[in-house]
This record gives structure tokens, sequence and C-alpha cells, in this order.
């Protein structure tokens, strides 16, 4: 049987940082391909019509996925505290509890959307030559949320035993499935976005079903034996997991809220902005998917380390992080900078889309550097489990900076998408700036034990 659970505390932080946020890399870069192969396969056989349909979509698919992602994180810590106390029995009860919260919150989730999903892609001033291209790619991935939900709470569960080597291999299978039915769906079958949300829906599932029987596999490790009885909220850390997930669940719900506001702005400046927009997204998403494994994996360490009582260990990750995503974020700032029609140039040939990337290149500028910035933060604030601070983080960055800042500059300024485009760019940098502040306060070292 393969060892799960591994040990984040020993040996180099800079070999085990890179040795486990590799795979964790791998597995976003993945994700970030597939997601980006729906936008080229659509821009490419539907045009700029389908390819702002499918940004709009991915918009929604974020609005219903934030709630997965909030607590798979908030687990995927508490599993890696448990681990370095040694308190192996708390592992699997949070599994069984993982599973019961996160499963039954998709299925709500999905029948609330499917009665409301009129209005939301109405609120987002979708235009009105693409709402029923977004419609159906956003419906359609709305069916698979329990397979989103599901592939997201296995693979932090797996994380925060010290595995990140798994969750590679499934989002791979996942990520081959996709492109193979992006393009057959959405080419030679000419299904247009609805063949691209299928592709992927079926993709997750899939991904999901392969993980699910690795843990089934590994139960014994894991403490958790799949029968019926046992998928329930186990009193004992159903509390820890509220308490530290909802903070992160109003986090990232701030954020993709906020970012949805501040894109029903720009969308209403036509079609062609809602398809530079939600390029400029995806080209972003190439150093968040470097930011996301480094906040992960040095979330895990740092969480690990201060279950284990290591607490000299926690400065030397997060500056580690630091500068390992600094390296890949310098060299794709000079690739948008001298090469930015380059770029956009991959998911649509259209002049106009072209002409106003250009536009865009400050702010893309910005947004690296907050995506630089922003991972060895919360790899601190998230390790440690400071469910107060990533509330803070959570109205500062998703609500006061991220709308206020869009709104002065984009209407009170009357700098019209490029002051919508800078707002949402600037709040980025607002992680930083309460974590560096938390870092040299060592208040998070009283975060060493856990009762």
């Amino acid at each position: 049987m393969a060892k799960i659970i591994r040990d984040l505390t020993t040996g180099s932080v800079p070999k085990t940082l890179l040795r486990f946020s590799l795979p964790l890399f791998l597995s976003g870069l993945l994700q970030m391909v597939y997601n980006m192969v729906d936008m080229i396969v659509v821009g490419r056989f539907v045009g700029t019509r389908g390819l702002s349909a499918v940004s709009i979509g991915g918009e929604v698919l974020m609005l219903i996925t934030f709630v997965a992602m909030g607590f798979s994180n908030a687990g995927q810590i508490l599993i890696s505290r448990f681990v370095g106390e040694n308190r192996r029995d708390k592992v699997g009860e949070m599994v069984g509890t993982l599973f019961t919260l996160l499963m039954s919150l998709a299925v709500i989730i999905m029948v609330i959307f499917l009665f409301s999903y009129k209005a939301i892609i109405s609120w987002l001033n979708t235009p009105e030559d693409i709402w029923e291209y977004t419609r159906q790619y956003s419906v359609t991935c709305v069916y698979g949320i329990v397979f989103i939900y599901g592939y997201n709470l296995v693979s932090a569960i797996l994380r925060g035993m010290g595995d990140s080597k798994h969750p590679f291999m499934f989002i791979a299978i996942a990520s081959v499935i996709n492109v193979i039915l992006d393009i057959l769906f959405v080419g030679p079958l000419g299904m247009g976005p609805l063949g691209a949300a299928l592709a992927t829906v079926i993709g997750q599932a899939v991904s999901f079903l392969f993980a699910l029987r690795l843990l089934f596999k590994n139960r014994e490790q894991i403490g958790f034996d799949f029968k019926p009885a046992h998928f329930r909220l186990y009193r004992s850390v159903t509390g820890q997991l509220i308490s530290l997930g909802i903070p992160m669940v109003i986090q990232s719900a701030a954020v993709t809220f906020s970012m949805l506001f501040v894109n029903s702005y720009v969308n209403t400046y036509g079609t062609v902005a809602v398809a530079v927009t939600g390029v400029a997204r995806k080209l972003e998403s190439m150093i968040g998917v470097v930011s996301q494994a480094i906040s992960s994996a040095g979330g895990a360490m740092i969480a690990q380390a201060l279950g284990a009582g290591k607490v000299k260990r926690v400065p030397k990750v997060v500056f580690n992080a630091l500068w390992i995503v600094a390296i890949p974020a310098s060299i794709f700032t000079l690739i948008t900078y001298f090469k930015p029609q380059w770029l956009f140039g991959m998911f649509s040939s259209d002049p106009e889309v072209l002409t106003m990337a250009i536009s865009y290149i400050p702010v893309a500028m910005i947004q690296y550097l907050g995506a630089t910035l922003r991972p060895a933060n919360f790899a601190l604030i998230n390790g440690s489990g400071n469910s107060r601070l990533n509330l803070m983080v959570a109205l500062l960055d998703g609500i006061l900076c991220r709308i206020g800042m869009a709104l002065l500059l984009g209407v009170a300024a009357g700098m019209g998408i490029m002051g919508f485009w800078l707002g949402n760019a600037m709040a980025g940098l607002v992680p930083f700036l309460i974590g560096g502040t938390y870092l040299l306060s060592g208040a998070w070292k009283k975060r060493a034990s856990v009762q």
C-alpha cells in the first residue's frame, strides 16, 4: 500500500517547499491549461462572441465554487496540523466531516443556482448577443458541481497529509480528457460553449472517481473506513473546521463577488471588452498557479511545523516562498511587456481585441506584482489558522479596496474601463501588507499548539 502521509517538518526548507509545491504547480498549470483550452477552442471555432460567453461563464463558475475552496483549504490546514501533532484519529474524523459538509453544500448550491441563474447572468450585465451562449456554458458547469466539489475536497485531504503527487495525477487525467473532448465537441460536433462546458464536467467527473478510489484504497492510513454511518459531522472537529473555514469562505466570496461586481461594469463596455478582460484573467492565472501552489504548500508546511512545535522553521518557509514565486513572475512579466499581442493572439485574431489588449499592459504589471507578494503571506495566515486575520483580509481586499478603488477610479475619476481594471489589480496588494505586518509582529508564534 502506497504511503500517503508525509512529514513536511524535516529537511531543507527550500527543497521541501519545492518538492511539495512542484506537483501542486503542475496540477494548477494543467487545470489552467484545460480552462484556457475552453477559451482557445471556442474563440477559434465560434469567434469573439463564444470567447466572451465562456469568459462570463467562467466568472459564474467562480461564484459557485468559492465555498468548496474555502472549506477545502481549511480542511487541508487542519489535517496538516493533526498530522504534525500525530493525531491520526482526528484526520479520519476530518475526512468524514469534509465529505458530509461539502457534498451537501454542492447539492444545495446547485439547486439554488438552477432557480436563479437568469438573475445572476443578467446582474453581470451580459451583452444580449452572447446571453444564450453564457447560459449554456454556466448551467452545464453547474450540473457538474458535485464532481468539482468532490475533487477539491479529496485533493485537500491528500495535500493535508503531505501528498501533492496524486492530485497532480488526477488533474492530468481531467486535462487530457477535457482537451480531447473540447476539440471534438466544439469542432466537428459544433456544440459551441455547451460542448466546452460538457468537456470540463466529464473531465472533472473522471478525475474525482480516480481520486475517490485512491482514498478508499488507503482508508486504513487515513483512519476512515468509508462506511455510510461515518459520513457525518464529527463534533470534535466540526467546530474547528467551521471556525477556520467560514473566514476562508468569506475571504474567497468577498474576492469573487468584488471581482464580479467590477466585471459587471466592464461588461457594459461591450463584447470586445469582455473578451480582453477574460483573456487577461487567463493569462494572469499563469502566475496564479505558481502562487496558489506555493501558498498551499507553504500553508501545509507551516501548519505541520506549528503542530510539531518547530517555530523557527516558519519564517524560512515564508521567505523561500517569496523568492520562488518571484522568478517565474519576472519572466512572465517580460514576455507580457514585449509580446502582448502574441499572448492575446493565442485566444483571438480579432483586431479590436488585440488593439485593446495593448492598453491592458500596465494593469498586468500590477497584477503580477500582487501575485508574487501574496502567496507567502497567505501561507503564513492560513498555516497558522488565524481566522480573524483571514476575515480582515477578506473585507479589506474583497470589499473595501477592490470595489472602492474600482468605483473611485472608474466612476469618480472618470477613467472608465481602465479605472475598473486598475482598481481590481491594486486590491491584490492588500494581503501582502497585512501578512507582512503579521510576520514581523510575531503573533503567529502563539499558535504553535492546538487544543
